[in-house]
């Protein structure tokens, strides 16, 4: 049975206990209004998809320290303002100076169709975006969206849905311990297919106990164990089969199960040079099928496939495509281009609830 939904991933190394240490670069700048030319205070300026953040000071100056090498996306935010960012390498351990101009933004009017919040058929489609956005997963159950008044929907009448927010979204995961400032360009989701592109900010929760703290660190590794980030390390990292991952090409997705159509692959034959020394280009014709063997499908994800309760959890699997060609991948295993692989099966399930700060590198067995 072919899965029943596949996500387009947008951009979104060495595991811990054999990485060597990697300097560290200070990055400085300043953000300012394109138009005027005037200091722009209070804007936020981040490594997409990590924990390193801050805020630029009165004379629109940032100081954002302790940045380890490799690609990385610095993405800088303002209300008001479009967003900018730089895709940049760190190679050294110095100082990297940047200039920020943002452009005001312009609300074309009737573009979006602003709805009472308390209206029935706002509420129906939240419920729906936090589903698809947020996940189905059991750490979605304790994940929320506090404040989902900043969002706008559009919807057909067969079934299409897009989101847009006019400022970040806050999230609370209390399943991993996580607040997650999520700076959301895009949103769509079309009978099978979501797509959704983002730049999230994540920030750790204080536990209120050692019980709670060993929860959280529980469910991270829980999370990162078998997660797409967890796989293409692996395979950058050419540990697959070591990791409990075993990868075969398929032709196509008409019956997924049929053996007879399943090959072995090695990842070392699709992944090419990148573009840079910290990234690597991933070239594959068909499909990939991912089996993640140290942990059986969750219950949670059967309900989601629509099988019978009664069946038998197997080993996770996923499947995957290049969208529109070959794709770069970095060495935190993030993919670089916007929706440049899509996910099915296991990787599909699994969403923002379930998302990690891309350094996050727990110790599997």
């Amino acid at each position: 049975m072919a899965p029943r939904l596949h996500i387009a991933l947008c951009g979104l190394a060495v595991l811990a206990g054999h990485a060597l240490a990697q300097p560290s670069a200070t990055l400085t700048g300043t953000v300012v209004d394109a138009e005027t030319g005037a200091p722009l205070p209070g804007a936020h300026v981040f490594i997409a998809s990590s924990l390193l953040g801050t805020a630029t000071e009165e004379a629109g100056r940032f100081v954002l320290g302790h940045v380890p090498a490799g690609a990385h996306r610095l993405y800088v935010s303002m209300v008001g303002f479009e967003p900018e960012h730089v895709d940049t390498l760190i190679t050294e351990a110095r100082p990297y100076t940047f200039t920020f101009r943002l452009t005001p933004a312009v609300l074309e009017m009737g573009e979006v169709t602003v709805e009472a919040r308390a209206d029935k058929k706002w509420r129906g489609r939240l419920e729906k975006f936090t589903r698809l956005f947020i996940g189905e997963s059991p750490n979605a159950v304790e994940t929320t969206i506090l404040n989902p008044e900043v969002l706008d929907f559009e919807a057909s009448w067969w079934g299409k849905l897009t989101a847009r927010a006019a400022a970040p979204l806050e999230i609370e995961n209390r399943a991993l311990g996580y607040r997650v400032r999520y700076f959301l360009k895009e949103f769509t989701a079309a009978g099978g297919t979501i797509r959704y592109d983002g730049e999230p900010l994540f920030e750790a929760l204080t536990p209120a106990s050692p019980e709670e703290a060993a929860r959280w660190e529980a469910n991270r590794r829980a999370a990162f164990a078998g997660s797409f980030r967890h796989f293409l390390l692996a395979a950058l990292a050419g540990t697959c089969e070591a990791e409990g991952f075993l990868t075969y090409r398929i032709p196509s997705l008409d019956n997924p199960r049929r053996s007879q159509l399943r090959f072995p692959l090695r990842m070392a034959s699709v992944l090419k040079d990148g573009p840079s020394e910290a990234e690597t280009t991933l070239r594959f014709f068909g499909f990939i099928e991912v089996l993640y063997t140290k942990e059986r499908e969750d219950e949670a994800y059967l309900r989601w496939q629509g099988w019978s309760y009664q069946q038998s959890p197997g080993d996770q699997r996923s499947w995957l495509r290049l969208t529109d060609g070959p794709t770069t991948i970095d060495r935190t295993g993030t993919v670089v281009e916007p929706y440049g692989v899509t996910v099915y099966g296991y990787f599909a399930f699994e969403r923002v609830a379930d998302e990690l700060p891309k350094e996050y590198r727990p110790d599997l067995p």
